[in-house]
């Protein structure tokens, strides 16, 4: 379980404070929860990041403990390290929006004949209770030959869940290199 601290003030400089100290300024929020403004140790909240299993992790909060999902992040213009999360509390039963992640794996046939994988949408809006949220989408591309592409329309989703991006929108595909 990733352990943070509440955030008593919310102001910039205190946020400069923490971060020059290797914290990570986070909100934890849903709908009907009381909004919480946390901060976590960087290296920490990323190594438990990449290894959640689900969709969602556990994290503790002083006294308060969650299971959260990652709604939004925000990241540095300059080195790329992310200074800001938006982190959403999953309440049981409640149906709303989450970003499922796509993971493609295999080598395309199409790139034999100069072609390059191109991957248009890393995240898929999906809307649903989060107990049947899937962890992630993982596609085959191999199949693929050039001017080819996999279709939002293509996925399947569990039964109780549903796609909200449009169906015509290419998730990943094969173009022609130049």
């Amino acid at each position: 379980m990733l352990e943070g601290i509440v955030r008593e003030s919310i102001g910039k400089r205190t946020a400069k404070v923490l971060r020059r100290d290797g914290y990570l300024t986070a909100n934890l929020y849903a709908n009907g929860v009381e909004n919480i403004q946390a901060a976590f140790k960087r290296g920490e909240f990323v190594r438990a990041v990449r290894n959640k299993e689900n969709l969602a992790f556990a994290v503790k909060v002083g006294d308060t403990e969650a299971n959260v999902v990652i709604q939004e992040y925000q990241l540095h213009p300059v080195h790329g390290e992310v200074v800001h999360v938006d982190l959403r509390v999953t309440v049981p039963g409640q149906v709303t929006n989450f970003l499922v992640p796509v993971i493609t794996h295999g080598t395309p046939v199409g790139l034999k004949n100069k072609g390059v994988l191109v991957i248009s949408k890393k995240r898929l809006k999906v809307r649903g209770a989060i107990e049947d949220m899937p962890a992630k989408f993982d596609l085959n591309v191999e199949p693929l030959e050039r001017d080819e592409s996999i279709l939002v329309r293509d996925i399947d989703v569990p039964a109780k869940c549903r796609l909200m991006d449009r169906p015509d929108v290419s998730i990943c595909g094969i173009i022609k290199s130049k």
